[in-house]
């Protein structure tokens, strides 16, 4: 099942792709996607639409179609990490108090009228919520799995605390808006620069992880049966976490916090693929990237003109699938 599965998830997120791109006010065909592609990659000299249709598929929906697809994939990825290296179900990229740092970081930006540098406020302040983390969690005896998710929890709640009192003390307006919008996620104005910089991100970061299949496997069994099959424990851990860090900060800073991505997916494909990491990380990545392509086409047409945040439908679609997992497991174990 799982050789047929993979070619058939990445047939389906081509079609996906194409046909998210179609959706919206403009009545545009998969033909005229294809064909506005085509030209732009120089295999048509002249594009057979209009120029206005064309700049609808090339700047605006292509653009938010492969970011939505990055993002989801990088989040699905970070997650099922995470469950590996902590052995905790409900781990998701978030639990080391990195979308709350991010927060915190991009409203700081935006409050000291740095309003198109919030993606670099939103990945230094992750990164520095997940050093803090770790920081303390080595100051209390080392980053274990347990002492790394209560301290993340700690560096979450202070960072929230300080996002909550900036917002009270000083957004007003349109400052106001933006905080909201982008801490409740949000791919809204997404450009070839996001496309490309998550597509970077995935480029460098997954191959450090699917490497890593194997020895997350591994981690099942805990620290010393993993040392005792020869994996060097600490280092791995850290690499993966660093690694994650990265591409969870990137992902956050573009799309904002956007919940449950990196929590259901794992668990959903862990279901029909089981818990072998080498079949497991591809699988949850496209159906990641699958899940939040439609969610987030979900949240920009059902209420034209008007758009949701991308992450209030990932809620409502995450949560009652995460119980029906959690269901699942139940009778499983």
């Amino acid at each position: 099942m799982t050789r047929l599965s993979l070619p058939l998830l990445i047939i389906l997120l081509i079609l996906s792709a194409i046909a998210a791109v179609t959706f919206g006010p403009a009545d545009i065909t998969p033909g005229e996607v294809w064909a506005v592609v085509m030209h732009h990659l120089g295999a048509v000299a002249d594009s057979p639409v209009s120029r206005l249709r064309d700049a609808i598929v090339w700047e605006l929906r292509l653009p938010r179609v492969i970011t939505a697809l990055g993002v989801g994939a990088g989040l699905a990825l970070c997650g099922t990490v995470m469950q590996a290296l902590t052995r905790n179900p409900l781990a998701d990229p978030y639990l080391l108090g990195l979308s709350s740092g991010a927060a915190l970081g991009a409203v700081l930006f935006l409050l000291g009228g740095f309003a198109l540098l919030m993606p670099l406020g939103a990945f230094l302040g992750s990164s520095g919520a997940l050093a803090l983390a770790l920081l303390v969690a080595g100051l209390l005896g080392g980053a274990t799995p347990s002492r790394a998710i209560l301290t993340g929890i700690c560096i979450s709640a202070l960072a929230s605390a300080a996002t909550s009192f900036l917002i009270f003390w000083s957004a007003t307006g349109d400052s106001y808006r933006e905080i909201l919008s982008w801490l409740l996620g949000s791919l809204s104005g997404s450009l070839w620069a996001d496309a490309g910089l998550v597509s970077a991100a995935l480029i460098v970061c997954t191959p450090i992880i699917l490497v890593s299949a194997r020895a997350l496997d591994a981690f099942a069994f805990g620290d010393n049966a993993a040392a005792a099959l020869g994996i060097d424990v600490n280092r791995l851990r850290w690499t993966l976490l660093g690694t994650t860090a990265l591409l969870t900060g990137i992902m956050v800073a573009i799309g904002g916090a956007i919940g449950f991505v990196g929590l259901v997916v794992p668990h959903a494909v862990r279901l029909a693929t089981g818990s072998r990491h080498r079949v497991l990380l591809p699988h949850a990545m496209l159906a990641g990237a699958i899940f939040m392509l439609w969610t987030d086409t979900a949240a920009r047409t059902m209420f034209d003109p008007r758009e949701l945040p991308v992450g209030i439908i990932t809620a409502m679609i995450g949560a009652p699938i995460f119980l029906f997992v959690l269901l699942r497991y139940r009778r499983i174990t």
